[in-house]
């Protein structure tokens, strides 16, 4: 997405096809506009503003200068934030419950929000390609491999055994779904 004021962007050259038009938008959106995308931000904006009125009324004294639309997103956006913190402190746990796991990334729980709740791993004794697929199998979906951090794999000595496990949860998982995913690695760790 690209915002500025009319004149600034009028006044910016544009590398562009010759169909393409002369003023903004046009020079810069060659074609059809995006227009799926811009109801998706709307959409995205007016989920933010419904979590901000439905659970985020707690976090409203953290933004004293803000008001209706402004406060919602803000006070969602807190919400959401301390959700997953929960979310996070609760796969942290529960993998380190499980022997061999391997963290890559911050577990301190004090430290929750300073990362996201996406949790990367490495299992004592299986392939990451493998745990991806035994939770694909009762549903439960991650991604393995390096996910296009190829350095990053390679520094931490990852890429010649598959990288690592990715466990994406947001602020629309539950705790239970969580439970099952401990559960599944769990068993498998223990060979069953």
């Amino acid at each position: 997405m690209l915002w500025g004021h009319y004149d600034l962007l009028d006044r910016l050259p544009a590398y562009k096809v010759r169909p393409s038009g002369e003023r903004p938008p046009n020079k810069f959106e060659a074609g059809t506009q995006n227009h799926e995308g811009q109801a998706g931000t709307l959409g995205a904006l007016e989920h933010l503003a419904w979590v901000g009125s439905q659970f985020g009324t707690e976090f409203n004294g953290q933004f004293p200068e803000f008001t209706q639309r402004k406060l919602k997103l803000d006070s969602g956006m807190s919400a959401i934030q301390a959700y997953e913190m929960t979310l996070s402190a609760h796969l942290i746990d529960g993998l380190q419950q499980i022997p061999g796991v391997r963290f890559w990334g911050i577990t301190d729980k004090q430290r929750l929000d300073e990362r996201v709740p996406t949790i990367a791993f490495t299992m004592t004794g299986h392939a990451p390609r493998e745990i991806a697929e035994r939770l694909a199998e009762h549903n439960v979906f991650v991604w393995d491999g390096h996910y296009y951090a190829v350095e990053v794999a390679e520094r931490l000595g990852l890429a010649h055994s598959g990288g690592m496990v990715r466990v994406g949860p947001a602020h629309y998982n539950t705790v239970h779904e969580l439970d099952k995913l401990l559960d599944v690695l769990t068993r498998l760790q223990h060979g069953q």
